[in-house]
């Protein structure tokens, strides 16, 4: 099995608030550092109900000083949203902080509402603001490169003494791809969003990759929606709450995390149905057997280097479990390796 990571959109369950949702982060970041994993990125969702990942930036660095060794990050940044000069300072103060740790994952989506980004961005302007040209804005402000006589080739995104932290472009399409390969960046797909177009995406991001300053050779990662249980139809009881989640998100109703049984039992729609067939395409769902299958299958498939598991559930301690026995195959994986080396 190759390395596993984690992808964290701190899930709000019925019953609870937002902040039992980031402490149950920072207590799933702690538990998944001692199984191994290598990465635990944060996610950036703004007025999203049932999703308190409103701040990565804070909760890496909360994260971060929680750990020791698991390198953290923003899974991701949606840079459209955001002063390039402030992510290029804040990153590197994260970097300052924890040296060798901190990813900076960057997409391009709102991470929410239109009018949330209006909210954020403030102006029609900000609205229309290609992550092309700002992510060269942010790597101007880390290494220079505007014109001189240009208004800001002055200013410098502080402390200078470290790195920005490695940068990954996120995405679900070849656009994302394509750009990640032309800019030398490593690549994570979003396979949870767009799973009939993860093999073509990462085969275009290795076929076009241009090596960089930062970074030699393409490394990608598939992120993937994951539910692991002793059985079949305990797993799929773990999806249900997501499943109910999205198709309500997707008909513009409110998107908590419900029980199992509450989600399983839902009168959904004819629409909603539709959406639940897609849904349940995009899941990796069984026992330890199935889901280590499907996990080397997809691996094989894409070519990835890694896979980053999201696991989005009603029950903290049942979303740990499953982490835990997705750590036991990989263990398990990597001693027959060796036996057979």
């Amino acid at each position: 099995m190759i390395p596993l990571s984690v992808l964290d959109l701190s899930p709000v369950p019925s019953g609870s608030v937002g902040s039992d949702a980031l402490r149950n982060s920072v207590d799933l970041a702690r538990r998944v550092e001692a199984l191994g994993y290598r990465r635990y990125w944060l996610a950036e969702h703004h007025s999203t109900p049932g999703l308190a990942s409103s701040a990565p930036e804070v909760m890496i660095g909360h994260i971060a000083s929680a750990t020791s060794s698991i390198r953290v990050g923003s899974g991701g940044i949606m840079l459209p949203n955001h002063s390039p000069l402030r992510i290029a300072e804040t990153f590197r103060v994260l970097e300052a902080l924890h040296p060798g740790r901190i990813d900076l994952g960057i997409g391009r989506a709102p991470g929410g509402t239109p009018a949330a980004a209006y909210a954020l961005r403030r102006s029609a302007e900000a609205m229309e603001a290609d992550l092309p040209s700002l992510l060269a804005e942010m790597s101007a402000y880390v290494h220079g490169g505007l014109p001189e006589g240009h208004p800001l080739a002055q200013v410098r995104a502080l402390p200078d003494d470290v790195p920005l932290p490695p940068v990954w472009i996120l995405g679900s399409t070849t656009d994302s791809a394509a750009l990640a390969a032309s800019l030398g960046t490593g690549y994570a797909f979003a396979h949870h969003l767009g799973p009939r177009r993860a093999a073509e995406a990462m085969a275009l991001y290795r076929d076009e990759f241009q090596p960089s300053p930062g970074l030699a050779e393409p490394r990608s990662i598939l992120t993937v929606s994951a539910f692991c249980a002793e059985t079949e139809e305990e797993a799929r009881a773990l999806a249900w709450p997501l499943a109910l989640s999205v198709a309500r998100m997707r008909s513009g109703q409110a998107a908590d995390l419900s029980p199992p049984d509450e989600a399983a039992a839902y009168p959904y729609t004819p629409g909603q149905q539709r959406q639940l067939e897609r849904f349940w395409r995009a899941q990796i769902v069984g026992d330890p057997s199935q889901v280590s299958d499907r996990l080397r299958a997809l691996a094989e498939e894409t070519s990835a280097d890694e896979l980053m598991l999201m696991t989005t559930t009603w029950d903290h301690a049942a979303r740990c479990r499953s982490y835990e026995l997705l750590a036991e195959l990989a263990a398990q994986a990597g001693r027959s390796g060796a036996a057979r080396g």
